[in-house]
């Protein structure tokens, strides 16, 4: 083979390993935003239901109230 071409392939296999190493540290990233967003989801679960429970105290002591 020529030095030229052993050169060239050096240079492909630098260029796909850089590359490959962006993507995967994209992966990265992007999974911990997941995780963060997902985190989110479970408090606002904890959330909702919390204030349903006060709704509803709010809404006996109401009754009570009036009655």
């Amino acid at each position: 083979m020529q030095e030229g071409t052993i050169i060239q392939m050096l240079v492909y296999l630098f260029s796909a390993g850089v590359t490959i190493g962006a993507v995967m540290w994209r992966i990265r990233e992007l999974e911990k935003k997941v995780d963060k967003h997902n985190g989110l989801i479970e408090r606002m679960v904890v959330v909702e239901q919390s204030t349903k429970s006060a709704h509803y105290r709010i809404d006996r002591l109401e009754r009570e109230e009036t009655a």
